[in-house]
């Protein structure tokens, strides 16, 4: 079973200003899936604490997926794509790439995320939109890919 983290950036949802249906979102999708969900965290919009999450389910839960939400557009305090990236031991472009242009194909402003994706030891780390149905129709391209990412990060093979 693929254990998979979910990590929300968000001021406001930090806050306890505004639900997190993002996370929800993703985590009603992984659960139809037959994904175990083994967290679920809310962080403001900052760098270093977004990290933190990265390097902990990275280095010390044994996570094999960690999706974030939120923090990928182009507002001065979405730093998700650089908390990710300075983290990552390797990039994963493919994924964030194929994002873009299926979602360009649903909403033209799809192209302006700068979502990545990485693996950092052995977990694959992933950002989505914030937005509940930017995250579903992003998660919905590439949720068919993550057993097998995941099956390759562990040295099955190809």
């Amino acid at each position: 079973m693929i254990r998979v983290a979910i990590l929300t950036v968000s001021d406001s949802c930090a806050q306890g200003k505004r639900k997190d249906l993002s996370g929800q979102t993703i985590k009603d999708m992984l659960e139809e899936g037959g994904f175990q969900i083994c967290a679920e965290r809310i962080v403001a919009d900052n760098r270093d604490a977004i990290v933190r999450e990265l390097k902990y389910f990275s280095d010390e839960a044994d996570i094999d997926v960690v999706l974030t939400t939120g923090g990928t557009g182009l507002g001065p305090r979405d730093v998700t794509p650089e908390a990710t990236e300075s983290v990552c031991e390797r990039m994963a472009p493919g994924l964030s790439e194929i994002i873009r242009v299926r979602g360009w194909e649903k909403t033209r402003s799809a192209v302006l995320s700068r979502a990545t994706a990485g693996i950092r030891n052995n977990t694959l780390i992933i950002n989505l939109p914030g937005s509940p149905k930017g995250a579903e129709e992003s998660l919905e391209i590439i949720l068919h890919v993550l057993p097998h990412a995941v099956d390759m990060m562990r040295g099955v093979g190809h």
